[in-house]
């Protein structure tokens, strides 16, 4: 069973921040406004409350949301983000560091945990595409626009990249 023993505390934490960089790279790729970012947090959160409530969730991503409401596990990830993001000025610089976390986060579950590698790869890739499917890109006053932006597609391939995963640009 995977858990928290199985990763060093910094991997760990990494891991725990994954969770988070998923959402916020998809976010800075094409900034919301005000509404847009709102749905787009509130679409990060519910993927993560998803993950909590389904009895069939793999287990590692249970024990990372699980975690996720501990003062501990809260603690780890807000200065894990606030180390990751400290000198960022522009939506540019978050997607990069988004990525490169998500670069870490890969390379840790498939050294110590490469049975769930996959399962947990392919949800942190789900989060990101709910945030990018949460707020409608473009238009005025709610008409118009796409619901998926160029930049946001682009962003999901490198997210897809990033976690060593296939190809997700159809499913988005």
């Amino acid at each position: 069973m995977a858990n928290k023993l199985n990763f060093k505390p910094e991997e760990w934490a990494t891991l725990l921040e994954s969770t988070m960089v998923a959402g916020i790279a998809v976010s800075a790729a094409a900034p919301s406004g005000v509404w847009g970012t709102l749905k787009e947090f509130l679409a990060n959160s519910s993927a993560l409350d998803a993950a909590k409530l389904d009895p069939h969730s793999n287990e590692l991503v249970a024990a990372v949301t699980a975690d996720l409401e501990t003062e501990g596990g809260q603690s780890k990830l807000h200065k894990a983000l606030h180390k990751r993001f400290a000198e960022v000025t522009n939506p540019a610089d978050f997607v990069q560091h988004s990525l490169v976390t998500l670069r870490e986060a890969s390379a840790i579950l498939d050294a110590r945990e490469p049975a769930d590698a996959v399962a947990f790869k392919a949800w942190l890739f789900g989060v990101s595409r709910k945030v990018a499917e949460a707020a409608t890109e473009g238009g005025f006053l709610g008409f118009g626009g796409v619901q998926v932006s160029d930049a946001e597609r682009a962003t999901l391939d490198d997210i897809a990249k990033a976690l060593g995963i296939a190809d997700q640009r159809d499913s988005a």
